[in-house]
């Protein structure tokens, strides 16, 4: 599929679309794409490499956007291996080519590729590099989500090259809306580093930006206020939607079962948005993608060998681990002879930052009966 930037600017990446895991962690059923790019002036500068998996395609790409031209720059954004797989190929084909890169990814390059560190030049905040009629303006983004990070931006095309930052799983030509992926991929991505994206978007907001050029994901155009507001309210930590979001881990069926009883109570009790998952068999990056969409979380859990059923003690990992907070927290156990989930989860919660737990919880006891329903639906009435 061609890619269409501009006469100057030219989409060389390439997409896997039978890939197993992203980062060996992420399920990504509609492929994956690695993008890079190249801008043709006076001099030619080639943004970022791609995924050695990509190699063969990646490498075709570029040798057909040179048209036999020789580039001389690589600009390095971001030195994650899956952008930075094929810098040795492009140093043993060009052994002129100069390098630019941020002061840490100066410091870092050694571990990527055999470098000739003569050859690379690190620029700072407010660097330019001029090509000719073509100006990059170099942006530093430290951990959105590596240190090493930086974004450059075009000024005669209005064209933001953004790293990582903007990006979504999936194919370049994968046939689904942006934000679904997208919010899927930034909080299980880059969702640690808030108020580090919060710096790069003050940065964004003074500069004209037409075209956004991530690493992943389509190019951005005419969806970029949206993509930028969305980006606003995900690295504050602000929910996207009123409503529940239930997660839940079941051992025999008992806790699913008062789990989707739940789901019924607060869709008849008028909650604007219910969402539920199995945390023992659903895509655990969805989960965390829902917990952090939704103002609400319902943890509802079975108790295991003195704590929390093992499902929800790693979904809860997942959420510490992502910088979960702002949000309010409801929690349900179940427990044949010593329930103690809840005791568990609350001191996990507690650990988090500005969460607000519901004081009612509610205690099943093996089987959902009558009198855990009317608990259910008093629960429902606080958290609706």
């Amino acid at each position: 599929m061609e890619i269409k930037i501009s006469d100057n600017i030219k989409y060389i990446g390439a997409s896997v679309y039978d890939l197993d895991l992203f980062e060996s962690q992420y399920i990504v059923p509609n492929g994956m794409a690695y993008n890079s790019y190249v801008i043709l002036d006076e001099k030619i500068a080639i943004m970022d490499t791609a995924d050695k998996i990509v190699k063969s395609q990646w490498l075709d790409n570029l040798s057909n956007a040179l048209n036999g031209r020789t580039p001389d720059y690589l600009v390095v954004q971001h030195l994650e291996p899956d952008h930075s797989g094929n810098i040795q190929a492009v140093i043993d084909m060009y052994p002129e080519i100069e390098i630019i890169c941020s002061t840490a990814a100066k410091r870092m390059l050694p571990q990527f590729a055999d470098v000739n560190m003569d050859k690379v030049t690190a620029k700072n905040e407010g660097d330019t590099l001029e090509l000719g009629s073509h100006t990059l303006t170099f942006i530093m983004a430290p951990m959105v989500h590596w240190p090493e990070v930086m974004l450059s931006y075009e000024s005669s095309e209005k064209v933001l090259f953004s790293a990582d930052a903007f990006g979504k799983f999936g194919a370049i030509d994968a046939d689904e809306g942006w934000s679904c992926e997208a919010r899927r991929y930034y909080f299980n991505i880059c969702g640690k580093y808030g108020d580090k994206v919060q710096a790069v978007l003050k940065k964004a907001a003074n500069l004209d930006i037409q075209t956004i050029c991530p690493l992943h994901g389509p190019v951005l155009t005419d969806t970029i206020p949206e993509v930028l507001r969305l980006y606003n309210l995900w690295s504050t930590y602000q929910p996207e939607d009123e409503g529940v979001f239930i997660a839940y881990a079941s051992i025999h069926g008992n806790t699913a079962e008062a789990a989707h009883k739940m789901k019924e109570i607060l869709e008849a009790k008028g909650c604007p948005r219910v969402a539920i998952a199995d945390l023992s068999r659903d895509d655990i990056a969805e989960c965390v993608e829902d917990a952090f969409r939704h103002s609400t979380l319902l943890c509802m859990a079975s108790s295991y060998d003195a704590g929390v059923f093992a499902p929800m003690s790693d979904f809860l990992h997942h959420l510490k681990s992502k910088a979960f907070q702002n949000r309010r927290v409801a929690l349900v156990e179940n427990g044949s002879w010593a329930p103690c989930a809840v005791r568990a989860m609350k001191a996990e919660f507690e650990q988090m930052k500005n969460i607000t737990l519901v004081e009612k919880t509610v205690t099943i006891k093996t089987t959902v009966k009558e009198t855990d329903i009317t608990a259910l639906e008093e629960l429902a009435d606080i958290i609706k």
